[in-house]
């Protein structure tokens, strides 16, 4: 036992998931007291169909038996829905397309969960993402650097994370692979071993989001113009799209005279703007359309890992989850908003959604896109 870590308690954020079940065993070999912590974080229509926390808790209080730990139960859905949920409908309502698991790590995960955790005397707090925490020897300041496994990497979900929640935080998983998080899994005898990732938002969970939507905010139709401005359809609520959304528009196709590879009447839809104003989907035939193309972007309510934000130069953006580091310029940088220039032109940058910067594998933070 390493008697270095012998005593100090970490409270674990047990989901219900195979990663965070072997998070809580890793850190009991490594010697710490380890306490698990099912946090449920919404209410309503929370059923075994949709939003399965009912479930996921049974999961979580076996994983809990098995490896022979405490847990509790916390009730987190008035700070979900003040912090989190509340936010995820302005910025719908607003036209913009927001990613509520960056603002739930932020307030829920690495706040109301680890002001709970000190509350109980932890030392430290950990969850199952696949992401790294290091103490720069040089300037003393916590860095969050990527996972390992460039297939499951979360630190783009983390970046708003600041010095006090990184110095209490760990992310055994970092290390390791998805597979061999599996393996582990499965030679410890976890009765979750083999239990399908979830995905999506917990609050909306399997269920159509256009319908799940509906509930909260009021479809205004309007009309779908193309890049021509001829209207070829009716949307349902500016509200109800997303940038570079393809499924879904209710439109076929129409014919363009000479139309090239990528274009013509069987090339797919996608929406490439939205007039507020005068509540307008524009939408383009085709993946590469111009509209579609971005070089440049202006970012608000930035947050950095270090405190304070990096300075101008070359570094790497991501504009989305599932995309590979982009080459950029931080051309102008401030504590509450920055802008970036591509060197190529990013697909479908949406307003809303998160640019977080990274050098090499170090996180640096990031902001809220509010234009292309």
């Amino acid at each position: 036992m390493n008697k270095q870590r012998d005593g100090q308690k970490v409270v674990v954020g047990l989901s219900g998931g195979v990663d965070s079940a072997v998070t809580a065993w890793l850190l009991k070999e490594q010697g710490y007291e380890v306490v698990g912590i099912f946090m449920k974080n919404w209410e309503g229509d929370d059923d075994s169909e949709y939003c399965s926390s009912n479930i996921d808790f049974v999961d979580a209080a076996a994983v809990a038996d098995v490896l022979g730990i405490e847990i509790e139960h916390v009730n987190f859905a008035a700070e979900y829905r003040d912090r989190v949920f509340s936010e995820f409908l302005r910025e719908y309502q607003a036209g913009r397309t927001p990613n509520p698991d960056v603002l739930c790590n932020a307030e829920i995960k690495f706040k109301a969960f680890l002001d709970h955790a000190m509350r109980l005397g932890a030392h430290h707090i950990a969850t199952g993402h696949y992401a790294r925490v290091r103490q720069n020897p040089l300037t003393q300041k916590y860095e969050l650097l990527k996972g390992l496994d460039p297939a499951k990497d979360q630190s783009y979900f983390l970046h708003r994370l600041n010095q006090a929640q990184l110095s209490k935080t760990l992310f055994p998983l970092g290390e390791l692979r998805k597979t061999e998080v599996r393996r582990l899994a499965a030679e410890i005898g976890l009765p979750n071993a083999r239990k399908k990732d979830s995905t999506g938002i917990c609050f909306i969970g399997e269920r159509p989001f256009r319908d799940f939507l509906n509930r909260y905010i009021a479809r205004e139709a309007g009309p779908i113009k193309d890049d021509k401005g001829r209207t070829i359809g009716e949307h349902v609520g500016l509200s109800f799209y997303t940038l570079g959304q393809r499924q879904g528009l209710g439109i076929g196709g129409i014919k363009a005279k000479g139309a090239q590879k990528g274009g013509g009447e069987h090339a797919p839809w996608f929406v490439a703007r939205k007039d507020l104003e005068k509540n307008i989907l524009w939408v383009v035939q085709g993946h590469d359309h111009l509209w579609l193309q971005s070089t440049t972007l202006q970012a608000d309510d930035a947050s950095w890992v270090a405190a304070s934000a990096p300075a101008p130069g070359p570094l790497h953006a991501k504009t989305r989850y599932r995309q590979a580091d982009a080459a950029c310029k931080l051309d102008t940088s401030a504590n509450e908003s920055f802008h970036l220039s591509f060197a190529e032109p990013q697909w479908a940058v949406t307003p809303g959604q998160s640019a977080v910067l990274y050098a090499g594998d170090v996180c640096l933070g990031g902001g809220v896109i509010a234009s292309a």
